[in-house]
């Protein structure tokens, strides 16, 4: 068999699971059918006032190549939309945005342990461009299941474009964040509330993991505040004057998210500084007690030593003084600490 008679190994062909929905939108309503990845960006140049909006759940690498190979993606952007570890951002590449959100999700839990998961995170990446928006998923993202529906049900928001998409999925993310910092906002008050109850074994370590799940909210949240400034600023292009005003009203949300995330880390700092001080005053606590009962040991161990020259031992009244002796010196000890407040 000749070299070219010999059969080629045909090329990995992209998952079709990982397309959640591929649609061509025409002045706001969606023209029926699903669209192959390869044609989209041909049928959203066949006619004015239209573009495509397509949605991955964790693509392959050929199949999100297919779709930059289509839209002329940045290869940069493609890379970082696959490894899906990126922080909050938005970058632009001549008229293509680039948008980087992180979700979050509560995770319930009966009460709150040294190893409790509190919030879990995904990542959302949107290629954003005059005809089109591509939306790449990674992790949970419950919230955004509805997202299309509701859009679709609004044509004439949509008919704003990829904008009003990019202003669904943001204002979405962002609703999650506010819901997620209410439930989390009940996790530290009752881990507040534990550190001000008297006379309660606490176990420091819950504050800590709070802290810890504190931080991964953080670090979804806050970054995230500088890209939607941007996009609320009107500035960029594909972003007109209406939905950049729906933009700013998600800012502020944001923003609300921020702060309120800010405040629970400072009420959990001001727990643990708590926590670690009555710690410290029940080891007080506990050195004193010992102290306490330290002479009357002193005593009873001197006594115990069986020493041969010891006269008090043969004396008859020497083993009453001896026990009464202790009896008046704890007396003492215990009077002089119940004064000073060490017991």
């Amino acid at each position: 068999m000749t070299a070219s008679s010999t059969p080629s190994t045909p090329p990995p062909r992209p998952n079709p699971d990982s397309v959640v929905d591929c649609a061509l939108y025409e002045h706001g309503k969606r023209r029926p059918g699903l669209l192959p990845l390869d044609q989209a960006m041909h049928a959203c140049r066949a006619t004015s006032d239209s573009f495509v909006w397509i949605g991955l759940h964790e693509p392959t690498e050929d199949q999100l190549q297919t779709v930059a190979s289509a839209f002329g993606l940045h290869p940069l952007a493609v890379e970082d939309a696959l490894d899906a570890h990126q922080r909050p951002k938005l970058e632009r590449y001549d008229d293509t945005l680039f948008l980087v959100l992180h979700t979050v999700v509560y995770v319930e839990h009966e009460r709150l342990t040294a190893t409790s998961e509190i919030v879990d995170t995904g990542e959302i990446m949107v290629f954003m461009g005059a005809r089109f928006i591509v939306v790449v998923r990674h992790g949970p993202s419950p919230g955004l299941t509805g997202v299309r529906r509701a859009l679709e049900s609004r044509p004439e928001l949509l008919a704003h474009g990829p904008a009003a998409v990019l202003h669904a999925i943001a204002d979405t993310v962002v609703d999650q964040y506010l819901d997620v910092v209410t439930a989390v906002e009940t996790d530290v008050d009752e881990a507040e509330g534990d550190t001000y109850r008297p006379h309660q074994s606490y176990d420091i370590r819950r504050i800590y993991q709070l802290k810890r799940e504190l931080l991964q909210l953080r670090r979804a949240v806050v970054p995230l505040t500088g890209p939607m400034r941007e996009l609320a600023g009107g500035r960029l292009p594909g972003v007109d004057k209406d939905i950049a005003t729906y933009l700013r009203d998600v800012h502020d949300h944001l923003t609300q998210a921020a702060e309120r995330i800010t405040a629970l880390t400072e009420v959990t700092d001001t727990a643990l500084s708590l926590a670690l001080t009555q710690t410290g005053v029940q080891q007080n606590n506990d050195m004193r007690r010992i102290s306490a009962i330290a002479v009357p040991i002193g005593i009873v161990g001197v006594y115990g030593m069986n020493f041969d020259h010891m006269r008090e031992l043969r004396w008859t009244y020497g083993y009453p003084l001896a026990i009464g002796g202790i009896i008046v010196i704890c007396a003492v000890i215990y009077r002089a600490f119940r004064r000073n407040g060490w017991l």
